[in-house]
């Protein structure tokens, strides 16, 4: 399946992919589903406690290039958002010494008139603000859901404007209605880029597109991942985390492309390798001792150095391995609840299984079913065929009332997720929790011992949560509590007459 780097917009990721947003059974089951059927059948919700836009994740991630700059056409509480980008970014960009003066985000502050008259005037003039406030490398213009129910008509403005300023202008089709499956921004952010701003090569670099989250934790695993590079003769280009609309430009010429999740960087991976010829490595992501060594093993493939890379490889397990292998004695046998993106909870799944621990039971915030090569997500294939038991599996899209349900009849050892609004609820009925907000956090071997003591840490060390939950009343009953777990799944229609 092939991307198209010149359309309009990709479309969602329930139409491209068969993405879901709700199921609730077992890991067999949901493979079982994909290789029968095709694809598991969406289940609705007939309440839901909140969720994220994936207008969030599409500004979001374009937010981390340092000189562009953010144009959101919509009401300003849709812009709040920029808020926390602003400071994150702001603080990344000084630790690493770079400039982010010509970074701005702005919002056309779209009101009621507006949506009756249109605001294609308003949205021109908010362009040619910020273009001379802040001299931006490219814009990057962002729908809302008013501007897309009204039809705002982003090309036609951008073409009138393009002879007026002499930098790339991007319309990012990120209306939050189009997907209830916010990753959709991701792929909305990577065609922006793809189709505005990324050149044809020139000649080929020694670089390597690190396509990452932009949650500004790359530089904590820099001299790391230069030092596996190195072996290699190769830099790094981190995306998008504190990039530059240049380095952008030139990701034709890198030799390759990796990603530390394929849920947030297969469209942009598989996008350069078929407008460009770029590889995009489609191994395990490099967390943990499999993932690293499937990750490095197929990079050096590509570049023709699995000598250079085994001989470094077996410098790194003499270091870090035997230590390991300790700490992996007292962790064997605890049981594990993880919660997280459909990529990254499969991997730390398998991570929990390679130290021995009981995965009780994961839940993805959502489903894809394959990737736009058509493939089916490598870490998903992995669990489901390596996974020495069978666990409960659902798909949650950030319902907290449905985790906490589940949490509470699992009760496991130690709760792993992604997002810290999940692990304090998890602390607040006892179980020690744990965030893995770094991208990097099991990142090699290194990483990955870094991840056994910190989780053994806190399953041993667990008074903060016991003492947490005697002192905090929870909203969710006795009665929701004991429900079944999929309560709020619709279940099948009855016919009519029945």
């Amino acid at each position: 399946m092939a991307i198209d780097i010149h359309s309009k917009q990709c479309a969602s990721r329930e139409s491209r992919l068969g993405s879901i947003t709700g199921y609730s059974g077992t890991l067999q089951d949901m493979g079982q589903q994909v290789s029968c059927s095709g694809c598991p059948e969406e289940r609705k919700r007939c309440f839901s406690q909140a969720s994220m836009c994936n207008s969030t994740c599409a500004l979001g991630q374009l937010s981390g290039i340092n000189d562009a700059a953010i144009v959101h056409h919509g009401p300003s509480g849709c812009a709040a958002t920029a808020i926390g980008i602003s400071s994150n970014f702001n603080l990344l960009a000084t630790a690493l010494g770079k400039d982010r003066s010509h970074f701005a985000y702005t919002c056309t502050d779209m009101t009621e008139a507006d949506t009756v008259f249109g605001s294609t005037e308003n949205l021109k003039d908010v362009i040619r603000e910020t273009y001379n406030r802040y001299h931006p490398k490219a814009i990057f213009i962002g729908a809302s859901c008013v501007s897309g129910v009204i039809g705002e008509d982003l090309e036609g403005v951008l073409d009138d404007m393009r002879g007026e300023l002499d930098i790339p202008l991007a319309p990012v089709h990120c209306e939050g209605f189009k997907s209830q499956i916010w990753a959709t921004g991701f792929d909305v952010s990577y065609h922006a880029i793809l189709k505005y701003i990324v050149k044809p090569p020139q000649k080929k670099s020694n670089k390597v597109n690190i396509i990452g989250f932009t949650t500004g934790t790359s530089w904590n695993s820099d001299a790391d991942v230069r030092r596996l590079l190195g072996a290699l003769g190769l830099e790094p280009t981190y995306l998008l985390a504190s990039s530059s609309i240049e380095e952008l430009e030139h990701t034709s010429e890198a030799v390759a492309s990796v990603s530390t999740c394929s849920t947030l960087g297969a469209y942009f991976g598989v996008g350069l390798e078929t407008a460009y010829g770029v590889p995009y490595v489609r191994s395990l992501p490099p967390h943990g001792v499999r993932g690293y060594e499937d990750y490095t093993r197929q990079l050096a493939k590509i570049v023709g150095k699995e000598r250079e890379m085994e001989a470094y490889m077996e410098q790194e397990r003499a270091l870090y391995l035997p230590k390991l292998e300790k700490i992996k004695e007292q962790l064997r046998g605890k049981r594990a609840m993880v919660a997280m993106g459909p990529g990254f909870g499969s991997n730390y799944a398998r991570i929990l299984q390679e130290f021995g621990m009981k995965v009780e039971h994961l839940s993805a915030w959502h489903f894809d079913k394959q990737y736009d090569d058509g493939v089916r997500p490598t870490a998903f294939q992995y669990l489901l065929d390596n996974s020495p038991n069978d666990f409960t599996y659902s798909v949650n899209d950030l319902q907290n009332y449905e985790f906490m349900n589940t949490l509470n009849r699992v009760n496991p050892d130690v709760f792993i997720s992604r997002h810290p609004g999940s692990t304090v609820w998890a602390m607040k009925i006892g179980v020690p929790a744990y965030n893995v907000y770094d991208e990097y956090n099991s990142f090699g071997y290194k990483g990955t011992l870094r991840f056994a003591r910190t989780l053994l840490n806190i399953i041993i060390n667990r008074s903060f949560s016991d003492n947490l939950a005697k002192h905090v009343r929870l909203p969710y009953t006795d009665w929701w509590m004991n429900q079944p777990a999929d309560t709020f799944l619709e279940k099948e229609e009855l016919e009519v007459g029945s």
